[in-house]
């Protein structure tokens, strides 16, 4: 006798929110069938320097300097390959030397804009898990958070991509906003500055969001999640074509390309 799978516990992240802006389709995939998507070398790379970054800041002061985090690079990612068999494979022996370099200039550009000895992070990778005052169920890991001698915190988070044109920094804007109200709403005070460092540019985004621009993001997270639960109780979540199917992993079973998709699990989604 099989079990059925067990229910899915849905909640917005600011990555979750993003797919279904773009498609809804793309949410149902990976939120609901929850397909696996090959890895790809940005993102290992990501994951390399923000584990690096992290392990720097749990250092002594005097000991956080670019020549210890840069020391830190190959072993980290040795015990990641050991964890992971799938990452030797996308980065094979001969290219691990050029992925370190290109992973040591974005911790360099870390180092450029600022100097982790002056101050000790509160946390780093902070995970938060709660229910907003409307209802939404919202979680994600927050990268940094500071708080100051005199109690004021900022919230950081480290891209290692290109840092994108205004016209397209919406979804960076968007992630900090979420976690600048999950941060109201837990704690019961605004940071005073969300920071989002381009590691490999040198180059930030700063916001200072008060209450009321807050108020009215916590308003659209609520319409954002009333129409997912729509599709979700429906199981009719529709594709939205644009320029990003191009690197969309799942063309060959969307109906916008003629594909079909899995049977939709509704024995995963009952109750919700």
């Amino acid at each position: 006798m099989t079990s059925s799978p067990a229910p899915l516990k849905l909640a917005l992240s600011p990555s979750r929110a993003g797919d279904y802006k773009q498609c809804p389709l793309l949410y149902r995939f990976r939120a609901i069938d929850k397909l696996p998507e090959p890895k790809t070398i940005a993102q290992v790379k990501g994951t390399l320097v923000h584990a690096v970054l992290e392990n720097l800041h749990k250092l002594e002061r005097t000991e956080r300097t670019y020549p210890r985090a840069v020391k830190m690079l190959k072993p980290e990612w040795e015990k990641m390959v050991a964890e992971d068999a799938e990452l030797g494979e996308l980065v094979p022996e001969e290219s691990t030397m050029d992925f370190l370099v290109e992973s040591r200039e974005l911790v360099k550009g870390y180092f450029t804009m600022e100097n982790p000895e002056g101050f000790d992070a509160h946390k780093c990778e902070m995970y938060v898990d709660t229910v907003l005052p409307n209802g939404v169920p919202v979680r994600g890991f927050i990268d940094r958070v500071d708080v100051a001698p005199t109690g004021e915190v900022r919230v950081v988070d480290y891209k290692t991509g290109k840092k994108p044109i205004p016209r397209f920094s919406e979804q960076a804007r968007f992630q900090m906003l979420f976690y600048a109200l999950v941060w109201w709403r837990m704690f019961d005070h605004i940071p005073a500055q969300l920071r989002l460092m381009y590691l490999k540019v040198a180059d930030d985004m700063v916001l200072a969001p008060g209450p009321s621009e807050l108020n009215y993001f916590e308003r659209d997270l609520g319409e954002l999640w009333s129409k997912i639960l729509r599709d979700v109780r429906s199981g009719d979540f529709q594709p939205r074509t644009s320029k990003l199917c191009d690197w969309c992993q799942h063309q060959s079973i969307c109906p916008a390309f003629g594909g079909t998709p899995p049977e939709y699990p509704r024995e995963r989604v009952a109750g919700i």
